[in-house]
């Protein structure tokens, strides 16, 4: 008896029902804290500091909006054969840390991978004025839903498979034993992340972090790489194993040209947790005074 059936390829363009979301200062510091900002971070981690403006993590619109019932327009699926395989975000508009918008996610490819299919559902996050502020990406892998006779589709991006060159810097951080428990508090309750007892039904020795919060520390070590005058136009990865709280990441960082940073990350035992990364750079909005 399974759950599963091949998806219907005529599911791609499928629309949520579009959704109000809304965001603030606390909202984004608290999201800073669970991708492993801190007291070296304040512009992220306050909204208080004396000659310091509060920013949003660029990373964070991946938190908002997300609906991912459209996904129930494909076809029936068992979801816990459902694994995010590779994220991208795009900021298109510079993001208030105080703000409201309206998300929408769309299903915009469809992939016959046999056995399994991926699915791309992206969210579109656009200001109540009508400006769009952000689009958010996430690449799912869905075992026991291919078959239907579709096309398999790219193996990675074209972005990703361009060749690495340029200096070459490591950012190392150290995870929080309770890390996954702090990043669940910007909206992904998935037991998962916190439950021991339902990590074990997974198969795991206890709950592991998120993927989205591995992406995140990625994002920052960008920024760093990037220096204080630029932040993130577009960035994107793919998941490649999983990460407990309280490892150690290392993030591999190349930068071919003045607007492209590409990395890759290292968790346990050097083993990659996230692969062909790609960050597009623009210049920051640094006219502003607190």
């Amino acid at each position: 008896m399974t759950d599963s059936a091949p998806f219907d390829p005529s599911a791609v363009g499928a629309r949520s029902n579009p959704k109000r979301v809304s965001w603030n200062a606390r909202d984004c510091m608290l999201y800073a804290l669970g991708v492993g900002a801190g007291v070296d971070d304040l512009a992220y981690t306050t909204n208080n500091t004396k000659g310091v403006e509060q920013r949003m993590v660029p990373t964070m619109p991946v938190t908002l909006g997300v609906d991912f019932s459209v996904l129930k327009r494909a076809g029936k699926f068992d979801w816990a054969k459902l694994l995010h395989a590779e994220q991208r975000v795009e900021i298109l508009a510079d993001i208030p840390v105080a703000g409201e918008a309206e998300a929408v996610t769309e299903i915009t490819e469809m992939w016959d991978k046999g056995k399994a299919a991926l699915i791309v559902a992206r969210t579109t996050g656009t200001a109540l004025d009508g400006t769009t502020l952000w689009r958010s990406s996430a690449g799912l892998f869905i075992r026991g839903v291919g078959g239907w006779g579709g096309e398999r589709g790219p193996a990675g991006t074209e972005e990703a498979a361009e060749p690495t060159t340029g200096p070459t810097k490591t950012v190392t951080y150290t995870t929080r034993p309770d890390q996954a428990l702090i990043y669940r508090l910007s909206g992904d309750y998935n037991p998962l992340h916190s439950d021991p007892a339902f990590a074990a039904r997974a198969g795991l020795d206890k709950p592991i972090l998120h993927g989205l919060c591995t992406f995140g520390f990625a994002g920052r070590a960008v920024l760093e790489v990037a220096g204080p005058d630029r932040t993130l136009a577009a960035m994107s990865a793919r998941f490649a194993g999983p990460v407990w709280p309280g490892d150690t990441l290392d993030v591999d960082l190349s930068q071919p040209d003045e607007h492209t940073v590409r990395f890759d990350m290292r968790g346990r035992d050097g083993k990659e947790v996230l692969t062909g990364g790609v960050a597009t750079l623009r210049r920051r909005d640094t006219t502003a005074t607190p």
